[in-house]
């Protein structure tokens, strides 16, 4: 079995491509920033993940995502290895793209523009402590205020 889940930020703006030919099929390339969990000092605190989409989610990609949005990628792992100019094998992988969802809302995600600090990777919400009113919500979601998880029916 071949499957990979991976949430983390887009570190730049996808680049889309389409194939030549009768069909023409979007490619999207695009990378993420994946926090570590555990972190040793002097270690990055992120991986870093090439992923490729076709047809209507590179489509979807090319539309909707952009530098520091946050998404989970589910698919699969490919290697991408090929011998450079001067003979020698490099070896890399890439995660080919089965699905893909946004992680946090198109507020939250305002708050993360660009995704990154100081040219590390920012994984946090990094918004203010304010709750926003329910009305107004321009992705057709109500935001829920913290601290409201004891008055709710379920948990």
């Amino acid at each position: 079995m071949n499957k990979v889940i991976l949430m983390g930020r887009l570190t730049r703006d996808p680049e889309v491509r389409y194939s030549q030919g009768a069909s023409q099929t979007a490619v999207a390339r695009f990378s993420i920033a994946v926090d570590r969990r555990f972190k040793r000092e002097g270690e990055p605190d992120a991986d870093f993940f090439n992923c490729t989409a076709f047809g209507r989610q590179a489509e979807f990609i090319e539309r909707y995502l952009h530098k520091g949005t946050k998404v989970v990628v589910c698919g699969r792992i490919q290697n991408d290895n090929y011998t450079n100019r001067d003979g020698q094998m490099v070896y890399s992988v890439r995660v080919m793209v089965d699905e893909i969802e946004f992680a946090e809302s198109k507020n939250a995600s305002a708050g993360n523009e660009g995704g990154f600090n100081n040219g590390g990777f920012n994984g946090g919400y990094s918004g203010g402590n304010a709750a926003p009113a329910p009305s107004g919500a321009s992705d057709g979601f109500m935001n829920i205020p913290d601290g409201i998880d004891e008055e709710l029916p379920f948990n």
